[in-house]
Order: C-alpha cells, then structure tokens, then sequence
C-alpha cells in the first residue's frame, strides 16, 4: 500500500493466538501482527493515525545504529572480543583475531564512513560473531536452563536482524548472533525470555510472572534496558 511507503517495508504477519493489532516498528519497516479477523486495511488505518508517534520511533532506533558505525576512534565490545580498526597500507579491508581483538585494517585512502567501507567491515564482524556466538551461547542456554529448570529441543544460530531470540512450537531456540553485542546479562535476559517460551508461548500474565521468577523481580528494569539497544 503506497501509503505506507513512508515506513519502508511493510510486512504483514497473521497469527493464530494474536487478539490484537501489534506493530514492530524497525528501522527500516514495520512487521505488523494480526489476528485472522482484522483486515490490512484496518491496520493500514491504525498505522497512519499513529504515523508521527511510529516514525519518531524509527528515527530513534535509526540513531541508536549509529553507534554501531565502525570508526577508528571507537571501540566495539563483544561477549569475547574488542573491535578496533585502524588505517594501513592495504588494497582491501583485512581481518585479525588475535589476543581478544578483533582488528579491522581500511585502505589509507579509503573514506571508513562511506557505506561501502561500513559494509565491508560488517560483514568480516558478522563473521566473526557467528563464530564465537556458535562457540558460546549454546553453552549458556544449557546452563540456564539447568539453573532453572526448562527442557528445550535446541539451539541455533541465526543471522536475524529483526528480533534478539525465538522459540519454536517444538521447543527450538532460536538465537540472533547479534546477542554477542549485548551486555552479557542482558544477553541473558533474551535467552531466560525464550526459555520462558517453552512452557507458555504467547506474553500472557503467566509468562511475565515466570519472567519474574527467573531475573529476580527485574523483568521491567530489563526490558527497559533492552529498549536502549538495536541490532546493527
């Protein structure tokens, strides 16, 4: 719907146990829930009378990815690795771990906040965060669940770049790399949430009360925090 457009992408999402109209709101787009009785149309409607609310919101998770553009002043921390990059005498963007540094080496004369540059030096990280995620948040699911007592089928990596976790009907984890960004606890408040999935999968009062159980009464000082962070 051209109307929409102002937004980016819009997708939308039927589920069987939503009961109302939710609206994600992404950088880039919105991913829309909707019960089977609603309409796009009623969405579309719900949507442009809360447009300046919704594209405000954008425009601050827009400014939070900016503190993940890579630059030779700043450092990036990880859950196993600091990120630093610095100017050499190079044809092309070159990677080294070593010691719990990541370095990134950009070509003297190239321009490290074009986005092509920007690009190039997140995909060699992305890399690397697949990699050490695979190494270590399985390990940390285990020792949650354990802790607390969940049962779950597995655990996988993904590249997600909409949301932190899921879980599946059949009890599946699924984990966004991009968790190895956080801070560690936090990291595992994700992972607690969709631990919580596996005996109540929708956000329902016994959900949030189980939530509770697990972080020690911190679930809404949690999730505030989590509103400070999006994924790159």
């Amino acid at each position: 719907m051209r109307e929409l457009n102002v937004f980016g992408k819009v997708e939308f999402i039927r589920r069987n146990r939503a009961s109302r109209i939710t609206v994600k709101i992404l950088s880039d787009g919105l991913r829309i829930s909707l019960p089977y009785r609603s309409s796009e149309i009623e969405a579309t409607r719900f949507i442009l009378k809360n447009q300046n609310t919704i594209l405000s919101k954008q425009a601050r998770i827009r400014a939070k990815r900016v503190n993940t553009r890579i630059t030779t002043e700043k450092e990036i921390n990880t859950h196993t690795f600091c990120i630093k990059s610095k100017y050499a005498k190079r044809s092309d963007v070159f990677f080294s771990l070593k010691d719990g540094f990541l370095w990134i080496e950009v070509p003297e004369e190239a321009d490290i906040n074009s986005p092509q540059v920007q690009e190039a030096c997140w995909n060699g990280i992305n890399y690397f965060l697949k990699k050490e995620a695979k190494r270590i948040l399985p390990d940390q699911v285990k020792v949650l669940a354990n802790q607390y007592g969940f049962k779950y089928s597995g655990v996988k990596i993904q590249s997600s770049k909409t949301r932190w976790g899921s879980c599946s009907k059949k009890q599946n984890i699924n984990l966004s790399f991009y968790l190895m960004l956080l801070p560690a606890h936090l990291a595992d408040y994700v992972i607690l949430h969709e631990l919580c999935h596996t005996r109540e999968m929708n956000h329902g009062e016994r959900f949030w009360k189980l939530m509770d159980e697990v972080t020690g009464g911190k679930t809404k000082k949690l999730r505030a925090e989590m509103k400070q962070y999006s994924i790159p």
